[in-house]
């Protein structure tokens, strides 16, 4: 019976050897040492023995489970320090190989722009100011000269919270905060996002980047409005750049205009950038309105000023030669990339 023991302990420890991985490693000891393994089911003969036979049995079925258990204990030790091996060889790395470069982003083409109008505006002596996006019809309206009844109220789509407070729609909004707060002479910008409820299509979006320029004080004239914006023009399309003004109304500004840059493309000889006309519309401007300079606590028999507002999406696209404004804000690496 004792070599009948020691041949099962025999295969039983081949076995275990032979096992490529833990899960067959198991199933051996589990075959063998197993509550319904094959040792255990030998132990269960001694009943079936002769008294004299019943210890020496016993004490060989113990003796091969014991030395099973460390057969599979060791060669369980030895799958796993193979198995750790074999990952740290794959995972090793070689430090002497040149490091993954990583790929960096860069300035929105629309930050880009902000910045550059803004670069070219400080160095003409303007601060800088801001104002909140959640903004009171006040503001944003009635003391821009806009009254309840102005058609203009519905031509900006504004977006209502209530009656009273709305997402701004222009940051000319801004200019009268500065005003109120601030006695002339005044020369800052603001620039921020502005809402619409309107559609996005091509050429508009429902939440754009506006700058606001405003000048205010002692006998600022027209003139003084236009030498700003050839110097304004030059810098930001080049030395040959020339403006046009065209007659606009707008309800804040008397007299008010539409300005013109000739096409920076085609030099003014006609192209598609500029629909053949040679000249591209860039912003709107004129001289503040003396009811909007009363409004805001400042006297308009002693002060004047002027002021502009840009469309910073509007001109990216025209320094950067986009056809379609939604492009800005899809998120295409491959497009964004190219600026």
């Amino acid at each position: 019976m004792k070599k009948h023991i020691e041949e099962i302990c025999r295969e039983a420890s081949e076995a275990m050897v032979r096992a490529a991985d833990n899960d067959a490693l198991a199933k051996v000891r589990r075959q063998y040492l197993g509550k319904n393994g094959i040792l255990t089911g030998e132990m269960k003969k001694l009943k079936t023995l002769p008294v004299g036979e019943k210890a020496d049995f016993g004490a060989a079925v113990n003796d091969a489970k014991t030395r099973l258990e460390e057969v599979f204990a060791e060669h369980r030790d030895r799958l796993e320090r193979s198995a750790l091996r074999k990952r740290l060889e794959e995972e090793a790395i070689d430090v002497t190989l040149p490091a993954t470069k990583i790929q960096a982003g860069h300035t929105h083409p629309v930050t880009q722009v902000m910045e550059e109008i803004q670069e070219i505006f400080i160095g003409m002596g303007y601060q800088v100011v801001e104002g909140p996006e959640v903004e009171y019809d006040y503001y944003n309206f009635e003391a821009l000269n806009i009254p309840d009844d102005h058609p203009q109220r519905e031509e900006q789509n504004p977006l209502k919270i209530n009656e009273n407070i709305l997402l701004r729609t222009q940051t000319t909004s801004v200019e009268i905060r500065v005003m109120e707060r601030q006695r002339p002479p005044i020369c800052a910008i603001a620039s921020g996002r502005v809402f619409r409820a309107q559609e996005a299509d091509r050429n508009d979006l429902p939440n754009f980047h506006q700058i606001e320029g405003l000048v205010i004080d002692k006998n600022i004239t027209f003139s003084d409005l236009k030498g700003t914006m050839a110097s304004f023009a030059r810098h930001m399309w080049g030395d040959l750049a020339r403006v046009k003004f065209r007659p606009y109304k707008y309800p804040y500004n008397e007299p008010s205009a539409k300005m013109d840059v000739s096409c920076f493309h085609c030099g003014g000889k006609g192209c598609p950038v500029c629909d053949g006309a040679g000249w591209i519309e860039v912003l709107g401007c004129g001289m503040i309105h003396p009811k909007v300079l009363a409004m805001s606590g400042i006297d308009p028999d002693v002060y004047s000023g002027f002021g502009f507002g840009l469309d910073v999406e509007r001109i990216t696209m025209l320094k950067m030669q986009i056809s379609d404004i939604r492009l800005l804000y899809e998120n295409d690496e491959s497009f964004l990339a190219q600026f």
